[in-house]
């Protein structure tokens, strides 16, 4: 009797949990349904189509997962690859470790980081856009360039004259790249006419004056004097190898007097294109134009070149998940006890030895968790490469992601090494994915 009552009690309970379960099987069927749709058969199609050739009609087997490994393009991709995720993630936590310890000592915390979170509402697309307008290599267009052209010429002037040419005939022998030199031998108490042509009326020096009177000066017994002028009367006439008075000097031209290959004496022209070699020798010297005079002006640096281009889009990535690192590990300084600090301070600890000691591995699991979560994102990145990386170097910068798209839709028509990139990128990806599950439950336990 007592058993047919404590069965009829479990009866109940027993409907009880299959009413509970199969009202969380209702609840839980549409994520499921959409899990299998979005993830498990996107998954399960793509490693059933690598092993297909391009047209999907033919069985290869691993053929796809060979070529992988045996293609160039590939390989220079799965390089690519390997530098983002043992550069940018490391890099995002430093910075945002540094910066996370930095905030708790700002006074206007809260909005430094605000700004430094910011770029994190800005899509991929847009950032890569900003960054690619950012890394132009025209001066004029390029902030970044424009700023590195500034403050090299804040040093450097350059060549005032970078598209000045000899006119030819004229006994001037050379070129801008290895500079201009007189073909025939000068003789102290000699002079030279050195005629240039290729600069503009309006890009003279404004300090320029008519070169006749700069050619009239005659030289001493042990001189050689001169002039440099610009081979050309406004207006039209003139007479080509001679100066004339509507022709204006070269200021600031370097010249050099040469005998037997050593410089024996350097002269710099004056505003009205003359100069003067004093104390020379009895001999035969030749009047050389170094090519320093005919350099091209400073242009900046190839930001999306072959040998930059993904260190520039490494650089854009960092800006845009700076602010995510920051924040996290800031929450994760902000639990830390306060208590271990204050007694590391009183025992007369520097700042340094406690951020070295205490602070770096009370955050060790906040770090790993940061690190391996950039880890994951890295390994996916393709926007951005796609859109920074010009054309040209667009296989310099490929990375796994951009590559299967290339291969797949991009021009490659070529599905089945698409879809073995794919798997192959999803192996990469999930052990990273389990190890960051296994520390949040760690954690939550």
């Amino acid at each position: 009797m007592a058993v047919s009552t404590s069965a009829a009690a479990a009866n109940p309970r027993r409907r009880a949990q299959r009413r509970k379960r199969n009202i969380a099987v209702v609840f839980v069927l549409p994520a499921l349904l959409l899990l299998g749709a979005l993830v498990v058969y996107p998954v399960v199609f793509s490693a059933g189509r690598s092993l297909f050739d391009a047209s999907g009609e033919h069985f290869v087997g691993g053929e796809n997962y060979s070529e992988i490994f045996s293609d160039p393009a590939t390989l220079k991709a799965i390089r690519n690859s390997a530098i983002w995720v043992v550069v940018a993630p490391a890099l995002l936590t430093g910075i945002g470790l540094v910066l996370a310890v930095l905030t708790e000592k700002v006074r206007w915390a809260t909005a430094f980081k605000l700004v430094l979170f910011l770029p994190m509402a800005v899509s991929f697309l847009a950032a890569g856009i900003i960054f690619r307008l950012a890394y132009e290599e025209d001066p004029n267009r390029g902030v970044l360039n424009a700023v590195t052209v500034g403050v090299h010429d804040a040093f450097d002037d350059g060549s005032a004259y970078p598209t000045a040419r000899a006119r030819q005939g004229q006994g001037l022998t050379g070129n801008p790249g290895r500079g201009y030199a007189t073909g025939d031998a000068v003789r102290p108490g000699a002079s030279v006419s050195l005629g240039l042509v290729g600069v503009a009326p309006d890009k003279m020096p404004s300090e320029a004056l008519p070169a006749l009177a700069g050619s009239s000066a005659a030289p001493a017994a042990d001189e050689v004097r001169g002039v440099v002028y610009l081979d050309f009367s406004p207006g039209g006439g003139g007479r080509p190898g001679k100066v004339d008075p509507a022709e204006k000097g070269l200021p600031g031209m370097t010249l050099e007097a040469v005998r037997d290959g050593k410089v024996a004496a350097r002269a710099t022209t004056a505003a009205d294109g003359s100069f003067g070699f004093r104390g020379l020798t009895d001999g035969s010297y030749t009047v050389r134009l170094p090519a320093d005079n005919f350099a091209a002006p400073y242009q900046g640096i190839s930001w999306l070149g072959p040998a930059l281009v993904t260190p520039a889009i490494i650089g854009a990535y960092l800006w845009i998940w700076t602010g995510f690192s920051m924040v996290l590990i800031g929450a994760g300084l902000a639990a830390l006890p306060r208590d271990a600090l204050e007694a590391a301070r009183m025992d007369g600890a520097t700042e340094g030895q406690i951020f070295r000691k205490i602070t770096v591995p009370l955050l060790a699991p906040v770090l790993t968790v940061v690190f391996v979560t950039l880890v994951i994102n890295v390994m996916k990145v393709f926007d951005l490469v796609y859109i920074i990386a010009p054309g040209p170097v667009q296989e310099e910068a490929s990375v796994l992601a951009t590559r299967m798209w290339l291969v797949s839709f991009g021009g490659g028509n070529n599905q089945g090494l698409g879809s073995a990139l794919s798997v192959l990128l999803l192996l990469l990806v999930v052990p990273a994915m389990i190890f960051n599950v296994r520390r949040f439950r760690r954690s939550g336990a």
